[in-house]
């Protein structure tokens, strides 16, 4: 896996995200202790403000940013947006009002929505042989799960001798790094795409995405993704805080655990995927997540809440959310010519960010009015219904290109320049929608 990184191009944007996803832990613990100096007892519902401006911004910016992401230099718009963060980070120490923070969460978040999905769009450039192109996948999901690890014992290491505000400096340490790093590379230009209106642009991610049988599916475990992610993720404090009664560290080992599934999955997905299609380990991954939150339900029906069946709860449902995850970008890849791959990246950006906005909310009502059962089984059947879609929308037989004939197209379709021999992985016009009906 680590091969891949003897490419510079791709090596420097592999450290630009871990560098940026330090800074981002570093400001999630801050913002918690900056919203408890301003809103005290009103910490929670600070935070959960901030939470909803976040997904608000990802799901209704990033279609707007990919739209135009082709029509500008990449490696200049992702140094901006860094540069913007870091800005909207800088200033978090010096606010006096909790508006202040919305602001500066709304901005900040708009540039990683736009950030995020062109930053995703360019590895396949970069990396274009499918093989290298998923360990990539592979080594990205693994900056994620370290970071949900390194950034709080930093940060916790950090508090020891400085205050909370210094930890804001570390966040635009990280976006300056990787907008120096970024700035150090050349990068792909972007393919260029056909006139287009504003209405056009700004949606085509999501029609493509929601024509293609692939992303439908994709788009369904997504669903199922999110409802065990926020089981994890918004529902631990109270199992072992709450529940357990257990201290601020066994939390932190829980959610190691859930991270430590994540990283064993990332690690053993490239020589499988080697091997096998994407459908039926994608598939396999969101079934253990809903088996194993049925199998900790009936456990805490039976004989109550346990820390060692949790653990392995949670390391299971890490092993098969990192299943559905890392693969996802394979087939967005695949389901796209390179100057729409922005737009689709943005829309699997967006759609996903929409089934977490659901499933946020939902977690913590049912955890918090029902209890941890109800809120398992619930979250499972969730979970399972995503499963249930996928199945019915991403057909078995799903090929990686379909071969189509141009015979009946104009000579000066962009489709017969530069030659006849080749095949797409999608077709999406209005010369010919009928292929992706038919994809």
């Amino acid at each position: 896996m680590l091969d891949i990184l003897k490419d510079r191009t791709y090596r420097h944007l592999f450290l630009a995200q871990v560098v940026a996803l330090l800074g981002t832990g570093l400001a999630t613990v801050a913002l918690g202790l900056l919203a408890y100096d301003l809103a005290g007892e009103g910490a929670a519902m600070v935070l959960g403000t901030v939470f909803t401006i976040k997904m608000v911004a990802y799901v209704g910016i990033a279609p707007i940013a990919g739209a135009f992401a082709d029509r500008v230099n990449r490696r200049a718009l992702l140094v901006a947006l860094d540069l913007v963060r870091a800005a909207c980070a800088l200033a978090l120490p010096f606010v006096t009002e909790v508006w202040q923070v919305y602001v500066l969460i709304f901005l900040l978040q708009s540039a990683s929505a736009a950030f995020t999905p062109t930053f995703q769009a360019t590895i396949p450039d970069v990396l274009p042989e499918e093989a290298r192109y998923t360990r990539a996948l592979s080594l990205s999901r693994l900056a994620y799960d370290l970071e949900n690890i390194v950034s709080p014992t930093l940060a916790a290491l950090l508090l020891a001798v400085m205050s909370y505000n210094t930890l804001f400096l570390g966040t635009v340490a990280g976006f300056v790094g990787s907008a120096l790093l970024v700035v150090s590379v050349l990068l792909p230009s972007p393919k260029d795409s056909e006139p287009r209106g504003i209405y056009d642009r700004t949606t085509r991610g999501i029609r493509i995405y929601l024509a293609t049988p692939r992303l439908r599916g994709l788009l369904a475990l997504n669903l199922a993704v999110a409802a065990a992610g926020a089981m994890v993720l918004v529902n631990s404090v109270v199992l072992v805080r709450g529940t357990l009664g257990l201290s601020e560290s066994a939390l932190a080992w829980t959610m190691f655990a859930f991270g430590a599934g994540s990283m064993a999955a990332a690690l053993l997905l490239p020589r499988l995927l080697d091997r096998l299609p994407d459908r039926p380990v994608m598939l396999v991954g969101a079934g253990l997540m809903v088996a194993t939150l049925l199998g900790l339900a009936t456990a805490i029906f039976a004989s109550g809440l346990h820390w060692g069946v949790l653990l392995l709860a949670w390391l299971l449902v890490g092993f098969g959310y990192c299943a559905v995850q890392t693969p996802s970008g394979r087939l967005l890849r695949r389901s796209a010519h390179p100057e729409d791959r922005p737009a689709l990246f943005a829309a699997q950006f967006a759609l996903s960010h929409a089934c977490w906005l659901l499933c946020y909310p939902l977690s913590g009502w049912l955890m918090t009015r029902f209890g941890a059962v109800p809120a398992l089984l619930v979250l499972a059947l969730l979970a399972g219904a995503g499963i249930l879609l996928a199945l019915r929308l991403w057909p078995a037989g799903d090929p990686t290109e379909v071969a189509h004939s141009h015979d009946n197209l104009p000579p000066d379709h962009p489709h017969l320049k530069g030659g006849h021999q080749h095949s797409h992985a999608l077709v999406i016009d209005d010369a010919h929608p009928r292929w992706a009906t038919r994809f």
